[in-house]
C-alpha cells in the first residue's frame, strides 16, 4: 500500500473490498491506480458564467500533476451560483446559499470515497469560500486552486471591465450615452473567461485564501488565461500527494493568526467587505473564533496602500 493511503484503504484493500474494486476497475482503475492514494478533486465547472467556465481545463493540469507524483486523481463536481450572473432577479437568492450547499456536497462526496486527500478548485464569489469551508470542516489533506481573474477589455482606448458596464446603465438612463455605446461596450468588456475584474468577492476571497495558507504561493494574482495558471494547477497537483503522504491537515494551518493575516490582506487592498462573512463562515468551520471585532481592530492599525 503506497505512502498517504490512510483513508481510501477502507475502499480498495482487502478481502472484503472485492466488488468495491470490481466497480472502479469497470471505470478504468488499475491494480496500480488502486494501491496509490485517492486524491478527490472537487470542481465548481460550471458553462453558464465566465469565473468557473475554465476550471474543467485547470483540472485536467491538476490531475496531471497528481499522476505524476504517485497519486490516483478522482474529479467530482458542484454548483455554481454566480452573483454577477444574479442581480437583479430572482437568481440572487441562490447566492449565498449556495455557498452551503457547496461545502455539504463536497463533504458528502469526501466522506463517501474516503478520499485521502483534496483539491478544490473555484472561481467565483461562493464558490471559493465553499470549497474553503469544505476544507476546514474535513480537515484531511487539502489544497485550494484559483481559477483566476479575467483581463481587462478595452474600449475606445482604454481599459474596462464589467463594473464599466454596469455603470453604463445609468449612464444610458441619464442620457449621458447611447443605447448603441452601450452594447459596444457590453461586446468588449469581458474579452474571455475568469472571475470579474476587479477587487470584488472572488479577487479578495482568491488573495485572503492565499494569506491563509490554502493555496500555493502566488496562486491568487495569475489571469486566468495566463499560462502560469495551467503551470499552478499542476504544481498543486503534486503538492496534494506530497501533503498527503506528510499528514498536514487545514486545521493546522488555519490558526487564528493566519485568520488575522488574511484580514489585513484584504483591509490593504481595500478589498470587498464580503470577505467578512466568508472568513468568519471559514473559521467557524476550523473551530476558530473570529468575530467583527478583530475586522475592527486589524482594518484599524492597515494602511490602504493600493
Amino acid at each position: 500500500m503506497a505512502e498517504g493511503k490512510h483513508r481510501s484503504k477502507q475502499l480498495t484493500e482487502g478481502l472484503w473490498r472485492a466488488p468495491h474494486r470490481a466497480m472502479l476497475r469497470a471505470i478504468g482503475f488499475t491494480d496500480e491506480d488502486l494501491q496509490r492514494p485517492l486524491i478527490g478533486i472537487a470542481n465548481t465547472w460550471a458553462e453558464i458564467n465566465t469565473c468557473n467556465y475554465h476550471l474543467r481545463e485547470l483540472a485536467e493540469h491538476v490531475k496531471r500533476g497528481i499522476r505524476d507524483a504517485g497519486g490516483t486523481p478522482v474529479e467530482f463536481n458542484t454548483v455554481a451560483a454566480n452573483d454577477a450572473m444574479g442581480m437583479g432577479h430572482e437568481g440572487m437568492k441562490a447566492s449565498l446559499v449556495s455557498r452551503e450547499v457547496i461545502a455539504d456536497s463536497i463533504e458528502l462526496m469526501a466522506v463517501a470515497y474516503q478520499f485521502d486527500g483534496l483539491v478544490t478548485i473555484g472561481g467565483c464569489d461562493k464558490t471559493q469560500p465553499g470549497c474553503a469551508m469544505a476544507m476546514a470542516r474535513l480537515n484531511i489533506p487539502s489544497i485550494y486552486l484559483y481559477g483566476g481573474s479575467i483581463p481587462p477589455g478595452n474600449w475606445q482606448g482604454k481599459s474596462v471591465t464589467i463594473q464599466d458596464v454596469f455603470e453604463a446603465i445609468g449612464a444610458v438612463t441619464k442620457g449621458m450615452m447611447t443605447p448603441e455605446q452601450l452594447r459596444e461596450l457590453e461586446c468588449v468588456a469581458c474579452p474571455t473567461y475568469g472571475a470579474c475584474g476587479g477587487m470584488y468577492t472572488a479577487n479578495t476571497m482568491a488573495s485572503a485564501l492565499e494569506a491563509l495558507g490554502l493555496t500555493l504561493p502566488n496562486c491568487a494574482a495569475p489571469l486566468a488565461n495566463n499560462r502560469r495558471r495551467a503551470q499552478i494547477a499542476y504544481e498543486t497537483g503534486r503538492a496534494i500527494v506530497d501533503i498527503v503522504a506528510r499528514g498536514v491537515r487545514p486545521r493546522d494551518i488555519l490558526r487564528k493568526e493566519a485568520f488575522e493575516n488574511a484580514i489585513a490582506v484584504v483591509a490593504a487592498m481595500g478589498g470587498s467587505t464580503n470577505a467578512l462573512l466568508h472568513l468568519i463562515a471559514i473559521a467557524y468551520e476550523a473551530g476558530v473564533e473570529l468575530t467583527l471585532d478583530d475586522f475592527e481592530r486589524i482594518s484599524e492599525r492597515t494602511p490602504l496602500p493600493c
